[in-house]
């Protein structure tokens, strides 16, 4: 078990998911990342739950050093090609029904009809474009399970600002103009804006085998920490991971419950998340470093770099630290088998410490 150094004090943990699956959005959503460190004087704070400050950037940039971020891998390894100091700790692979949209009727239904076909490319005035990321990373792999390069088809430039508010919006309505002839999207709120803007699916990425067909911004998706608060503050970090085993432990006995707090957390409706998230998916929280998820991410880094995303090549393997994963199993294994005395259950939502 690690131990903290006496002279470090902290008083202040933040955290920050993405809207999408997440055994960190579980435990905020219980109230059990709160409930750890209350005892400690600690205060767990969300920057997604925070209104005091604009902490958006630093959910792309970590340049937090008591920040631990579970989300997209594109803005992860962007970060990290950047020179700042974080430490991969853990891999989730969420299927998240990935598709390819099209017009009703007039469109490719199958990966070899892309070729030739003008793919929308969103372009987003932000420091790293992870929706341009995830476009051109979803053509190539749907692509790729028929044998073509995105050079075989004709990716396209669409302009997303403020005329078109909402995920995909401005991708969509080039797409019902004509000026492109598929979209890729992702996820419940995808599921709703086909609807909502009358197109269809011509492809379902989910469908292919070849897990390498899915890579992307979610699969699959990091943990995070600040190198300073894993060097000054192991504990604390073994800690968090371990209530985040405790979540996807819980998650997968509690499916229900699990589409609640993924509406809550997508945005999306019930029905939205019904048709964005597999039956099972609730049983896929679980975080590893595996090698096959390693070689995963290592992929995405190279098809990222290839694509101009980094400033710097990212060695994954050195970047990943698999100890404090080990050590939060360790944990959360003998908590299981010495539970907490009666009264110290995790609080309800509405009681929650620092969300």
């Amino acid at each position: 078990m690690s131990t903290a150094p006496a002279a470090v004090h902290l008083d202040e943990l933040w955290f920050t998911r993405c809207p999408v699956p997440t055994a960190t959005g579980i435990a905020a959503d219980r109230g059990a990342l709160g409930a750890e460190f209350a005892a400690d004087g600690i205060r767990v704070r969300s920057f997604q739950d925070d209104r005091e400050r604009d902490l958006n950037e630093r959910h792309f940039t970590h340049e937090h050093r008591t920040l631990i971020r579970e989300g997209g891998n594109v803005p992860a390894l962007w970060a990290r090609s950047r020179g700042t100091d974080t430490r991969l700790i853990g891999l989730t692979w969420i299927e998240e029904r990935q598709v390819i949209l099209i017009r009703p009727g007039d469109g490719p239904r199958s990966p070899a009809e892309l070729r030739g076909r003008r793919l929308a490319v969103p372009r987003h005035p932000i420091a790293v474009d992870f929706w341009a990321a995830m476009a051109l990373r979803g053509f190539a792999g749907a692509l790729g399970v028929a044998g073509l390069r995105l050079a075989d088809a004709r990716p396209v430039d669409v302009p997303a600002g403020p005329e078109h508010p909402g995920q995909w919006a401005a991708e969509l309505a080039a797409l019902v103009r004509g000026d492109v002839d598929a979209v890729y999207a992702k996820g419940a709120l995808a599921v709703e804006s086909a609807r909502r803007h009358g197109v269809e699916v011509g492809i379902e990425l989910d469908d292919e085998s070849d897990l390498r067909s899915r890579i992307n911004n979610g699969t699959p998706r990091p943990v995070t920490v600040a190198g300073w608060l894993l060097e000054h503050r192991p504990d604390v970090v073994d800690r968090f991971l371990a209530v985040l085993v405790e979540a996807a432990d819980w998650a997968a006995a509690h499916p229900a419950d699990v589409g609640r707090i993924l509406a809550a957390e997508t945005g999306a409706s019930t029905a939205g998340v019904a048709g964005a998230y597999r039956t099972g998916q609730h049983l896929g929280l679980h975080l590893d470093l595996s090698e096959e998820r390693l070689d995963l991410l290592a992929a995405q880094e190279h098809f990222l770099r290839a694509h101009d995303f980094l400033a710097a090549p990212v060695d994954v393997r050195g970047w990943a630290d698999p100890e404090p994963l080990r050590r939060a199993h360790e944990l959360a294994a003998r908590r299981q088998q010495n539970p907490a005395p009666a009264g110290s259950t995790v609080p309800s939502p509405t009681d929650r410490t620092g969300e």
